[in-house]
C-alpha cells in the first residue's frame, strides 16, 4: 500500500499497487501550474486510487478554452491527484511519503515544448509530445 498527503496533511490519499513509472510533463501548461520544470506523475487505474481524508479542501481550476485541469489543496496549495482520463488517476509524485521506494523515471513528455534551461539527465524515454503507450 502506497501513502501520500499535501504539505499541510489538510488530503491523504492510499494506492493499493506498488508503483514504478514515473512520468514528466515538460509542457508550458504544466511549468505554469508548478512553477518549475514540469510535474512529475505516476498513472494508476482509478479503482486502485482512495482518497483517505481532506475531500472538502481539494481545489480545482480549469484552464479556459482548454482539455486540461488542475486540483490541488486549497490550504498549502499543493498540487493534488486528479483524473487522467476516464479510467486513470494521475499522482503528483513529489506527494508520495510511503511506500515510493522503487519509484523511477521512465518516461518524458511533451519535450519539444520543455524551457531552455531544463536539462534531461536521466534515463527515462524522451517524447517529443504526449506518450502513446
Amino acid at each position: 500500500m502506497v501513502k501520500g498527503a499535501c504539505n499541510c496533511g489538510a488530503v491523504g490519499f492510499t494506492v493499493d499497487e506498488d508503483l514504478a513509472g514515473v512520468f514528466i510533463c515538460h509542457c508550458s501548461i504544466c511549468r505554469r501550474s508548478t512553477g518549475s520544470a514540469g510535474i512529475a506523475v505516476i498513472i494508476v487505474e482509478n479503482e486502485r486510487f482512495q482518497w483517505t481524508h481532506g475531500e472538502e479542501n481539494i481545489s480545482t481550476w480549469k484552464k479556459p478554452n482548454a482539455d486540461w485541469q488542475c486540483w490541488f489543496c486549497k490550504n498549502c496549495g499543493s498540487p493534488l491527484p486528479g483524473a487522467n482520463d476516464s479510467r486513470r488517476t494521475f499522482i503528483p509524485a513529489g506527494l508520495i511519503s510511503d511506500g515510493g521506494n522503487a519509484l523511477q523515471v521512465l518516461h518524458h513528455i511533451w519535450v519539444d515544448s520543455k524551457a531552455s534551461w531544463d536539462v534531461i539527465g536521466d534515463d527515462g524515454k524522451q517524447h517529443p509530445e504526449a506518450f502513446r503507450g
